[in-house]
């Protein structure tokens, strides 16, 4: 991993989540009426949401769940809400706060099982977990940063890491290079696209050999939302 390249792309994630994009967020993430491109989102960013919780324990009571990249934590809920204690982490401040908020207004019976905090989810002192799950806050990463922040990860993980990351197809790597014409200060910070092979080459060189394979893999395809679920297991 190239540490420099690493702090300052989450330099620019961090900035872009809790400045830029935090009341766009927060609106994609509630209940409220969207206009088409954004409930396209809205929508495929459930159907992944739905994929990844498929792909836990229904019943997680004694499990602890580190939710990497929270965002406003829908995920987080609805870990808990099956007895898991979730850590729930985010570089944006902004949306820790309103993931505090909504719990505290819509599901305050779930208040003790979830620890919202702000910082990097890579912190080794936030200690080790059953769970991992990455829910789309790998997708800004080159390959290698993916498959190094993974590897750093499952060395205090248990039992299974469920992460997104941005497949490579045609659509979204003409989509990354007409996003790179915008100004800087109008646009996200670009997805990556990553070949699924390539992917699989880089994990399969980092993480302790013989404890971790690849399982399930899924796509999911909804409007202007693109994203590939993949899970590693012990």
């Amino acid at each position: 991993m190239n540490h420099i390249a690493y702090q300052q792309r989450r330099s620019e994630i961090a900035h872009y989540f809790d400045r830029t994009a935090s009341a766009a967020w927060a609106r994609l993430t509630s209940k409220e009426p969207l206009g088409r491109i954004r409930s396209s989102v809205r929508q495929g960013r459930s159907q992944m949401q739905s994929t990844l919780l498929s792909w836990l324990p229904q019943d997680m009571s004694g499990l602890r769940v580190l939710d990497a990249g929270c965002g406003t934590g829908l995920l987080s809920c609805e870990a808990a809400a099956r007895g898991a204690t979730v850590l729930a982490i985010d570089l944006s401040p902004t949306l820790v706060e309103l993931a505090q908020e909504r719990l505290q207004r819509e599901q305050p019976h779930l208040s003790g099982r979830i620890d919202f905090r702000s910082g990097d989810m890579l912190d080794e002192a936030l200690g080790e977990f059953d769970h991992v799950v990455a829910m789309d806050s790998l997708i800004h990463y080159s390959c290698d940063d993916i498959a190094q922040a993974l590897a750093h990860l499952s060395r205090r993980t248990r039992k299974s890491m469920v992460f997104t990351f941005a497949p490579r197809t045609p659509l979204l790597a003409a989509l990354h290079r007409v996003g790179r014409l915008f100004p800087r200060g109008d646009r996200s910070p670009a997805l990556e696209p990553v070949a699924q092979e390539a992917l699989h080459s880089a994990l399969s060189s980092r993480l302790v050999s013989g404890d971790w394979q690849a399982a399930r893999c899924h796509r999911v395809a909804h409007g202007f939302y693109t994203s590939q679920a993949w899970e590693w297991t012990r």
